[in-house]
């Protein structure tokens, strides 16, 4: 079966680009990663691709006269690499009309916290703040809000009585490696349907 290609968007370390290759090497995930893209130069998720071989650009929104000139850049260089999913790996940007026009229930993210409870750039923290006794974790499908997309699958993880920020951050983590790349296999099975806000997967 071909293997489904991915173009992953990432700002930061890359953690889950790097789990979602080692799943791959390891034969757990029927796909391949054709291109990374980001928005910073120096993210080292460049630099793990670089090192895999893996065609690697960053493109700077200050450049570009506007986002959606930004945005079409990006889509330009996931189209000519065959790019069938769009994986956001800690893309700390706001997906556009176009990127979203471009490829239609076809950009999946994964959030730090259970959605809908704590969406934005500080999921852990807000959670430890809080007070709640379980975060985890969320894969979604993007649409033009703030981490409201229809939800694929999470994950649940106990918030522990000393737990801070980091603690919690990195307990998450585990298990982000875990289902953002089931999810991915989900969608390359072609198991994934939208229907409104609900995602079924199908067995």
């Amino acid at each position: 079966m071909a293997k489904v290609k991915l173009g992953v968007l990432a700002s930061g370390r890359g953690s889950n680009l790097q789990a979602i290759m080692d799943n791959i090497d390891a034969g757990k995930l029927s796909a391949e990663v054709v291109v990374v893209i980001s928005d910073k130069p120096g993210a080292f998720a460049l630099e793990r691709a670089r090192k895999k071989g893996i065609p690697a650009f960053w493109f700077e929104l200050a450049s570009f006269p506007g986002k959606a000139e930004y945005e079409k850049a990006i889509v330009d260089t996931l189209v000519q690499h065959g790019v069938d999913l769009v994986v956001l790996a800690g893309y700390m940007k706001l997906v556009g009309e176009v990127l979203l026009q471009s490829f239609p229930n076809r950009i999946m993210n994964i959030h730090p916290a259970l959605l809908p409870a704590f969406p934005g750039a500080h999921g852990q923290r807000d959670a430890v703040e809080y007070g709640v006794r379980y975060s985890g974790c969320t894969v979604h499908f993007v649409d033009a809000g703030m981490d409201t997309g229809p939800i694929i699958l999470q994950a649940v993880v106990p918030v522990m009585q000393d737990d801070d920020e980091d603690t919690l951050a990195q307990r998450i983590l585990q298990e982000e490696h875990k289902i953002y790349s089931q999810a991915i296999q989900l969608f390359a099975d072609g198991k994934l349907k939208v229907e409104g806000r609900k995602v079924r997967i199908s067995n």
